[in-house]
């Protein structure tokens, strides 16, 4: 190919392309595109409450979650039944969690901020979370005091997520909408146990995160 027909090829392709995309536009053109973009979706549900968290669960068992429906004065005793339940001998919690959350007999480690390979001794974590959505079986973390930053979710292989029935929310927007506060901070979405799959369609659970997560939703 000659040069002089390489740049007759390169300009007929990028002559179809402005013909698709159009010629370039100001930022002021493309923000009141952007303004005037609709945004007349759902963005809440009409499902009452219980239909609401009962969608919740469902999404978390599909995602091959447990799930744990408890008072608060159960938390503690359904955490040490986890915890005896996986033969843990520690567990890492963030600063500031709840000490009513800490059942008596089980070695808790307080995130000191170790390092990914100090943090890779700890089998479990145990956090509080944002809220969750309903809609799509997603738990929502920010790094405040009771849920901490994120890798010391991510390493351990067995994450517990306590998280309150007011902090469910239906909807993707109603999520965004809550979140609009703490925007600035550092933000985790977990849709159940970590999971990937190969080119042979091969389910891995564990390859980016936790491989069993266990949420005590809390009445």
């Amino acid at each position: 190919m000659t040069e002089s027909s390489a740049m007759s090829s390169r300009e007929a392709i990028l002559s179809r392309v402005r013909g698709i995309v159009g010629e370039a536009r100001d930022a002021d053109t493309v923000g009141l595109e952007w303004a005037a973009l609709p945004r007349a979706y759902n963005a809440a549900s009409a499902a009452d409450r219980d239909a609401v968290l009962l969608r919740l669960i469902d999404r978390l068992h599909d995602y091959d979650a447990q799930v744990y429906r408890v008072s608060p004065e159960e938390i503690a005793g359904t955490v040490r039944e986890i915890v005896s339940l996986l033969g843990l001998t520690e567990v890492l919690v963030p600063a500031g969690l709840a000490q009513g959350w800490l059942p008596d007999g089980v070695a808790f480690v307080k995130d000191e901020g170790f390092s990914p390979r100090e943090l890779d001794r700890f089998t479990a974590v145990l956090t509080g979370s944002t809220l969750a959505i309903a809609e799509t079986g997603t738990l929502v973390l920010q790094n405040l005091p009771g849920q901490g930053r994120r890798a010391a979710t991510l390493v351990p292989d067995v994450h517990l997520c306590v998280v309150r029935e007011q902090d469910v929310v239906a909807t993707v927007p109603e999520a965004m909408r809550r979140l609009q506060a703490t925007a600035e901070l550092p933000t985790t979405f977990i849709s159940g146990p970590s999971a990937t799959a190969d080119i042979e369609m091969t389910r891995i659970k564990g390859v980016h995160g936790p491989r069993f997560l266990h949420v005590l939703l809390v009445r």
